[in-house]
């Protein structure tokens, strides 16, 4: 990456699972450094899906500008490549005003492309059509399968319901003649020297805060969200109604699953969902990673970002 200009702000990075306490750190070290909130979980770019993606709320943001939040209708597909050429010229335009870029959230990828030299692997709609057709008449399992077959690296890391990124795995197999994970970046220096802190908890405490947070996300009006937003076409989406919470009120919509249930499966699908956030975060050697449960978490970050 090109040296950059000593005298720009230095962005920050807070990552880390689910539930750990990321927002709030955030807007603690952006009230701090006069920083700008940047975004970095994918289904908060989906104007309407509020209460399933604990979106801080307006009135709790302090005044202070957020980027990437509401940037998408719910009939839109969240990608990778657009996050990050948008993020980016956000990041680049903060720093040439004397703002710092506080970057928050917890969508691995996402996280990734922003800050290393990602280029994305060419697509091709054909073949994308081929598997996706596929995917239609014999389903995500049998898609995985195969995947295991000609990837089985990438078989280990994609989820087996995840159709969309085991289609787009075996597009990139077969595009490039490669392992999938052969299209992902090496981790070096992040861009723009950013520092990069990770927040997380004891589990069985983090464990009692995804409990805690699906419960009010339920008690909030979760089910009247996504049935507003069915109204705006959400289930025409091809990201927003496969989000954790979304897709388990829409099948208790359906009628497949009682709504105790639906509420069961989110806090088990946000649970096994933290589980690859701690497997991947943790590969990263560049993150300093700072106890959620800290009372002075606040002091410890800013150690970790002004050493002096």
């Amino acid at each position: 990456m090109s040296e950059e200009p000593s005298d720009l702000p230095v962005p920050v990075a807070i990552v880390g699972p689910t539930a750990s306490g990321k927002s709030a750190l955030g807007l603690d070290i952006a009230d701090r450094l006069g920083g700008e909130i940047v975004n970095v979980d994918a289904m908060a770019q989906h104007r309407g899906m509020d209460i399933g993606t604990a979106k801080p709320p307006v009135a709790e943001r302090r005044g202070i500008t957020h980027h990437q939040l509401d940037v998408l209708d719910v009939t839109e597909t969240a990608t990778v490549a657009r996050y990050q050429a948008a993020a980016r010229a956000d990041i680049e335009r903060l720093r040439a005003a004397g703002i710092t870029p506080v970057i928050v959230g917890g969508s691995m990828l996402y996280v990734q492309a922003l800050l290393d030299d990602w280029s994305f692997p060419a697509t091709d709609p054909q073949v994308r059509g081929r598997y996706e057709q596929q995917l239609a008449e014999v389903g995500v399992a049998a898609m995985h399968r195969l995947l295991a077959e000609v990837d089985p690296q990438a078989a280990a890391t994609i989820l087996d319901t995840d159709g969309r990124r085991i289609v787009r795995a075996l597009e990139v197999v077969e595009l490039t003649g490669k392992p999938f994970a052969a299209s992902a970046p090496t981790i070096g220096e992040p861009r723009w020297g950013t520092v990069i802190l990770a927040v997380d908890r004891d589990t069985a405490a983090l464990d009692e805060r995804i409990a805690a947070r699906t419960g009010q996300m339920f008690a909030d009006g979760l089910v009247t969200e996504v049935e507003a937003l069915c109204e705006v076409g959400l289930r025409d989406g091809v990201t927003a109604p496969r989000a954790i919470g979304y897709a388990q009120v829409l099948d208790y919509l359906d009628g497949a699953i009682g709504l105790d249930e639906a509420q069961e499966l989110t806090f088990i699908g946000t649970r096994r969902y933290v589980r690859r956030q701690r497997s991947w975060f943790r590969r990263d050697h560049r993150i300093t990673w700072l106890d959620g449960a800290d009372p002075d978490l606040l002091s410890a970050a800013l150690r970790v970002i002004d050493p002096d």
